[in-house]
């Protein structure tokens, strides 16, 4: 709504910033100047020992020589309730003694009602609050007192008693003058269908009071204190007041709280959230009986960039959190996210703090996992996933998850982190289940056996370091092909650590920009990695280096080294093999399982002649790229200066 001309002005004039701001802070009287409307005291945005911040008065401005913040009346009352720019408005109107203006006649008349309404709401509070002390509610008491709540406990959180009497409460407040239609419209009495006369809707329970976030009485919660109770916890019905959906308990003392710096912390119930505020952690809300709506995320959201949700340790509770994250996962967006405090199964936080202190969920608290960790856990849990088919409904699974996030760049994140997660579990399998084995130990020949010819066949490891050489730079240059080649890379058993790292490190992020890739690498295994393969000579003539662009001849180099490798490793296997064969004096099949061997790496070095014929090898060693060769030699002949004339 619009305001008025004027009105933020008269609401300026009447109100005192001093006033507004002594309700939060300690004046230093030795340095202040009441007379003058000059106050100091310690700032209530940062944490200081010394008086830094300022109040003038007189021109309404406050400033804080530490941390610098600044404003009016208005713009305190917005920093210390968190509260929004009208909210704050509401609040220093009420103060001041004005009526917030109307739009129109038809909506003061609906303020009057929705007034008249909350008048009979506070007539309720008080009358249960009063039944708490009669004989009729005894076994409220002692239950209130074994759940560890005190005389002052009961009175912060205005907690009650409705005695089984069907008529008490309609009846005391027809008393005081409210209208009966007035009592059944705020949802504390109900209407029988056949048109009877109405009747209390809490009746032989403890009462709490829920208010908004303004502090006003919006409706009831009640728990029943016979078990054979229709409903064990009952919730005022949806009123012009109350809509449960888009309600909080504790909202307004939590949103002071949290705007204060204290973590925002969502709980199931009402005992939940008295147990955690008595503990110390007063922002402390829970949704009204159903499972967080997206209206309380909103409100949770602007109480908090990253509430934490700390449902019951249970099946339900953890079924509740996972339902959660299908509601928060369109609804994400940068610097917006939940965290979830995993309670030990079979406890609350009640129970929780009761046997282990604030200490005990503060540590839990400070574990709180991300939600893409409970959304992967949630895939992932009690799924076997030793086939490739399986694997790849994993994989659907979650692309179908990760495509709820609306936002491109928060999406891509998410698929970052699953992407870790998906190959630290599938690295750790065990063998047998497609698991990335460590380099096989190098096979040693009997002490009774001479070194055989076979042996020295074998190209040796110094080849394979060259060929995984070409596959880390042409992954370097073009990340998105290590997908290509996943499983592969996963099964390849890497000669160094260092370069199983950095394999590691690119698939891991195949889906970032080559720069951005390279920036990642020198940050986490430093620049060391990226330099040696830089200035391999023998990479530097190779095809994908030449031509920095060519995918597909980065491809062809990927998938040739892969396959020379394989086989290398494959024949080595074989040659070791064979010589103990040799030693036992094995059979004829020894033969034919070495030509297989060496068939397989021929087809692999041949696959690689492509990269090769684009070069020749110089006496020296060196590699000469074929065409500059060819041009060079013409040049020569056209100068007089080829073979035939030296």
């Amino acid at each position: 709504m619009s305001l008025p001309p004027g009105f933020l002005d008269e609401l300026r004039s009447r109100l005192s910033l001093a006033q507004v701001v002594g309700r939060k802070v300690m004046w230093d009287t030795r340095k202040s100047n009441q007379a003058k409307g000059d106050m100091w005291a310690p700032c209530p945005f940062h944490q200081e020992k010394t008086a830094s911040f300022h109040v003038d008065d007189r021109k309404g401005f406050y400033y804080c020589f530490g941390c610098h913040a600044k404003g009016d009346a208005i713009s305190f009352v917005r920093e210390t309730e968190n509260a929004d720019f009208m909210e704050a408005v509401e609040i220093l109107a009420r103060e001041a003694g004005m009526q917030m203006p109307a739009r129109d006649p038809k909506a003061q008349e609906k303020a009057d009602h929705l007034t008249r309404l909350r008048e009979a709401m506070e007539a309720a509070v008080r009358h249960y609050r009063m039944q708490l002390s009669t004989a009729a509610a005894g076994e409220a008491r002692d239950y209130l007192a074994r759940r560890g709540l005190d005389e002052a406990a009961l009175a912060r959180f205005e907690i009650g008693f409705a005695p089984e009497a069907r008529r008490g409460l309609f009846e005391a407040l027809r008393a005081k003058g409210v209208e009966d239609r007035l009592i059944v419209e705020a949802g504390l009495a109900a209407e029988p269908d056949d048109g009877g006369a109405a009747y209390d809707r809490f009746r032989g329970r403890i009462v709490f009071p829920i208010r908004d976030a303004q502090g006003r009485a919006i409706g009831l919660g009640g728990r029943a204190m016979r078990a054979d109770a229709r409903a064990k916890y009952l919730n005022s019905p949806a009123t012009p007041l109350f809509d449960k959906s888009r309600s909080l308990y504790n909202h307004g003392p939590a949103r002071e709280a949290a705007g204060k710096g204290q973590p925002l912390i969502v709980a199931e119930g009402y005992m939940d959230v008295i147990a955690l505020v008595r503990a110390g952690f007063e922002a402390a809300v829970a949704p009204l009986g159903t499972a967080v709506t997206g209206d309380q995320l909103d409100l949770l959201w602007r109480m908090a960039d990253e509430p934490l949700v700390a449902l019951d340790g249970d099946r339900a509770g953890i079924g509740a959190a996972y339902r959660l994250i299908d509601l928060t996962l369109p609804k994400l967006r940068a610097g917006k996210g939940l965290r979830f405090v995993l309670m030990p199964p079979g406890q609350d936080p009640d129970d929780l703090l009761r046997a282990g202190g604030a200490a005990a969920l503060q540590k839990l608290i400070d574990d709180a996992l991300p939600m893409v960790d409970l959304l992967w856990r949630r895939e992932t849990e009690g799924r076997v996933l030793d086939s490739p088919e399986r694997r790849a409904a994993l994989d659907a699974k979650l692309r179908a998850e990760l495509g709820k996030i609306e936002d491109a760049g928060l999406r891509r994140h998410y698929g970052e982190a699953i992407r870790e997660k998906r190959y630290q579990l599938f690295r750790a399998r065990p063998k047998g289940q497609g698991a990335r084995r460590g380099p096989p130990p190098e096979a040693q020949p009997r002490p009774t056996t001479q070194r055989s010819a076979l042996a020295a066949a074998a190209e040796g490891p110094g080849g394979e370091r060259l060929a995984e050489s070409v596959i880390l730079s042409a992954l370097l240059l073009h990340p998105a092909l290590a997908l290509e080649v996943e499983p592969r890379l996963e099964a390849l058993e890497w000669s160094e650590p260092g370069a199983a790292a950095l394999a590691e490190l690119i698939l891991a992020h195949a889906d970032e920009a080559p720069e951005a890739l390279r920036d990642r690498v020198a940050q986490v295994l430093g620049t060391e990695p990226l330099e040696r393969l830089d200035g391999l000579d023998h990479l530097a003539v190779m095809p994908f280096r030449r031509r920095p662009a060519d995918r597909d001849a980065a491809r062809q180099a990927v998938t040739g080294a892969l396959d020379r490798l394989e086989a290398e490793r494959g024949h080595r296997m074989e040659l070791s093999e064979a010589e103990e064969d040799i030693a036992g004096l094995a059979s004829e099949t020894l033969t034919w399982r070495l030509r297989d061997a060496a068939e397989a790496r021929q087809k692999a070095a041949q696959a690689m002649q492509e990269d090769r014929a684009d070069y020749e090898v110089a006496e020296n060693g060196a590699r000469i790229d074929r065409r500059e060769r060819e041009a060079m030699a013409k040049m020569l002949e056209e100068l007089g200066l080829g073979d035939s004339d030296r």
